[in-house]
């Protein structure tokens, strides 16, 4: 079996245990399914919406709250990444996953900014909403990537060092 060295896992071993050990871990774990659950709910809305014209009041509020539930996960992230490794954005292990996250942030955001300064009509607000939350699709799906294959290479590793000490798994 291949070696890994550090720089192939998502995770030293130092990172690994400050993930572990902070409770952001699991505030971001609480947070994440619960931000998609309120953009699959949104999306239905604001779909709902743009194909029929009804609900506008709750497609509207809905992408409003999802947006904040995205900057509530946003500043808790980057805080669970400054414990985990000292840095609050694009440190090594996310990089390319947060700076993605800005275009999704700024779209969302513009999205606030075009409602609650009344510019463009609810039907092009909530096409950018929609273009919002396809980047946040791109983003989530990114995190998701990224997680599972650190979860399988830390996997992987265990196996290795255990096979190599003689433990059986």
């Amino acid at each position: 079996m291949k070696r890994h060295d550090q720089h192939q896992l998502l995770y030293t071993p130092e990172e690994r245990k400050r993930r572990d050990e902070t409770p952001w871990t699991l505030v971001q774990g609480i947070l994440a399914p619960l931000q998609f659950l309120v953009f699959l709910v949104s999306l239905v809305l604001v779909i709902r919406y743009l194909t029929t014209g009804a609900g506008e009041m709750a497609a509207t509020v809905s992408v409003v709250i999802k947006t904040l539930i995205l900057y509530l996960i946003m500043i808790t992230g980057s805080i669970w990444e400054k414990v985990v490794f000292g840095k609050y954005l694009f440190a090594r292990a996310f990089f390319w996953e947060d700076v993605f996250s800005m275009l999704v942030l700024a779209l969302h955001t513009a999205y606030l900014v075009a409602v609650f300064g009344g510019f463009m009509e609810v039907r092009g607000q909530l096409l950018l909403a929609l273009a919002a939350y396809a980047a946040y699709v791109i983003n989530a799906t990114q995190f998701i990537l990224k997680l599972r294959a650190a979860r399988l290479s830390a996997q992987r590793l265990d196996a290795e060092q255990a096979a190599a000490t003689g433990v059986a798994e």
